[in-house]
């Protein structure tokens, strides 16, 4: 697989086939791609909870909210939520802020996961409080993002922006999930 078929097939899966199970080992590579990456100053204030147990991922799931496009949509029923999780956590006792770190490290998870055949999504809406409460993390850390991570149960399919200029993601009478992307020519910016 090259890299642009990693980017390219890199969707936000928020469907899964739960009973695939996802072993520990796996996180643990997908964290160690993210440990790897960039990291702002190299000060490598991040830490990573993993779970692929069903009781914590459904301590997870509860504080999470799913695609606020998708009005009425309260997340994946269960039968078809993620096996995974991996939190990405900011450790205050290295860093005050976390700037871009999360980012480049959930895209180095997600690219891996891809890789493997997985299927992921990056929440960043995140009742954090109450989930770190339920977690027992200390308040040392702080929540930043969640990556569900399972074997995609769903079809996500990229199109064009339609002349509307409509963003926003939607699902079709078969479940199909369509997300639209403005073209290469709409995102570059030319001096003339």
């Amino acid at each position: 697989m090259t890299i642009s078929d990693l980017v390219i097939d890199n969707r936000s899966y928020r469907r899964f086939f739960q009973d695939v199970v996802v072993e520990r080992r796996a996180l643990e590579k997908l964290v160690d791609l993210a440990r790897l990456s960039a990291s702002a100053q190299n000060l490598q204030p991040l830490k990573y909870f993993l779970s692929c147990d069903s009781d914590v991922n459904a301590i997870i799931f509860r504080h999470l909210t799913w695609a606020g496009y998708l009005q009425g949509w309260t997340g994946p029923e269960e039968g078809e939520r993620p096996s995974a999780y991996v939190l990405i956590i900011g450790d205050k006792s290295i860093s005050a802020s976390f700037g871009i770190d999360s980012g480049i490290a959930a895209q180095s998870i997600r690219l891996g996961a891809t890789e493997m055949g997985l299927g992921s999504c990056v929440v960043g809406s995140i009742k954090r409080k109450k989930l770190a409460e339920s977690l027992g993390l200390s308040d040392r850390f702080e929540i930043l993002l969640a990556i569900p991570i399972g074997k995609p149960k769903e079809t996500v399919v990229l199109e064009t922006v339609r002349e509307n200029g409509d963003i926003k993601y939607w699902r079709d009478n078969a479940g199909v999930h369509h997300v639209p992307k403005r073209t290469l020519n709409e995102v570059i910016v030319n001096l003339n």
